[in-house]
């Protein structure tokens, strides 16, 4: 099965120039724990509920300052045609809960860990992937 099959279309995003309160309050609208960051409909960034708190609340920095200065830039993509199982591996190997789409550089949609865990399809080796995610193994010392 293609992610394109089971992706969130239609999504919403902000620029970067955004203040870091509009992109709060569209994820809250929204009940989601992320937003893509994008200029001209490139995916050129993601903030997370997260990183609001930890590298924007945490540091003092205003909420009226700019997404930009507390997003994740180079954010790891997938495309439509790529297969579930790909997405899932894709993922755990960068301990990413959520993976925007592109198509031809511009967003398309984008798929959660939750968006393949209720994927009836999903095989075993996507459900081994999305454990390691969200229960990473331990450090070797």
């Amino acid at each position: 099965m293609k992610i394109a099959d089971i992706m969130t279309s239609n999504v919403e995003w902000c620029k970067p120039e955004s203040k870091i309160y509009e992109a709060a309050e569209k994820m809250k609208e929204l009940d989601v724990g992320v937003m893509p960051i994008c200029d001209s409909g490139s995916v050129v960034g993601v903030v997370t509920d997260r990183d609001v708190v930890i590298k924007g609340v945490a540091n003092n920095i205003p909420v009226d300052a700019q997404v930009s200065q507390v997003m994740s830039t180079d954010p790891v993509t997938g495309n439509r045609n790529m297969l579930v199982e790909d997405a899932a591996e894709l993922m755990a190997d960068h301990q990413i809960r959520r993976l925007p789409i592109v198509d031809d550089d511009k967003l398309v949609g984008i798929v959660s860990l939750g968006d393949l865990a209720v994927n009836q399809n999903t095989d075993r080796k996507a459900g081994e992937a999305l454990e390691d995610i969200s229960y990473p193994s331990e450090p070797e010392q």
